[in-house]
């Protein structure tokens, strides 16, 4: 198993605080069945900045001490970006850091936003041969509310990522239901962990791959599992039509 999104690198961000939790959590990785991870720390979030020369030697440092350990695990360099303006002029830069060196990059909204340029932004990302890839937008506020604007962006060629513990309902039933919503119309092509520690953010990709499987059958579950050994592989990924998330409006008083 894959995870394409995971916060491993100790003392960078919001995941583990040292070399010590970082390898407990490659433990429970592997226990999991996951081989590989793509370390992705916060980047430009307002709050940690974690440059590519930056990640990468942490990678090569966690997967050299992974290997003393014998622990089984590959770690891969990739970074989550907060979405602003000039990224794209970061990228070319060489500052800015694909999903190990692919043409897929992770954009992360506000919790509780979207920008409004978001749109544009992800156009341009692809005119310059880079497939952006949302992370978690079950647990955006805005997108929770008026799902067309994720339509739009699929439709118009981003992908995106669902949080395997958003699916398990650990955020809770309006967050998990909007995550089968996103599966059921298409509007979603990757499971990944988000994992931040092995206690409260933990890796529940088991849980979230067998509740795939048991909703919507072993097609979907294949898919998503395929779609991540795609991205490695910096191949196409599958993806079926998309389709709008129609909300219901009720008018007058009742």
């Amino acid at each position: 198993m894959i995870d394409i999104h995971c916060h491993i690198l100790p003392e960078v961000d919001d995941g583990p605080g040292t070399i010590e939790e970082s390898l407990e959590m490659a433990r429970e990785a592997v226990r999991e069945g996951i081989k590989t991870i793509i370390a992705t720390p916060h980047n430009k979030n307002n709050k940690y900045e974690n440059s590519k020369e930056k990640i990468i030697a942490n990678v090569n440092t966690l997967n050299s001490i992974l290997s003393k350990e014998n622990i089984p695990l590959e770690i891969l360099p990739g970074q989550e970006n907060r979405i602003y303006g000039e990224i794209l002029e970061d990228y070319k830069k060489g500052e800015i850091l694909t999903l190990s060196n692919t043409k897929y990059l992770f954009i992360e909204f506000p919790s509780a936003s979207v920008p409004r340029y978001a749109e544009r932004l992800l156009y341009d990302i692809q005119i310059e041969g880079l497939i952006p890839v949302i992370v978690h937008p079950e647990r955006n506020k805005e997108l929770l509310g008026n799902p067309s604007i994720l339509y739009e962006m699929v439709k118009n060629g981003s992908l995106t990522q669902v949080t395997a513990a958003s699916l398990g309902g650990y955020f809770g039933k309006t967050i998990k239901n909007f995550s089968i919503q996103l599966i059921e119309h298409n509007l979603t092509h990757f499971l990944a962990s988000d994992a931040h520690n092995t206690t409260s953010r933990s890796f529940k990709l088991n849980e979230a791959y067998s509740l795939v499987e048991e909703k919507f059958g072993l097609d979907y579950y294949y898919m998503f599992n395929e779609n991540s050994e795609s991205l490695l592989l910096d191949d196409t990924i599958i993806k079926e039509i998309p389709e709008p998330i129609k909300r219901k409006k009720v008018f007058g008083i009742f």
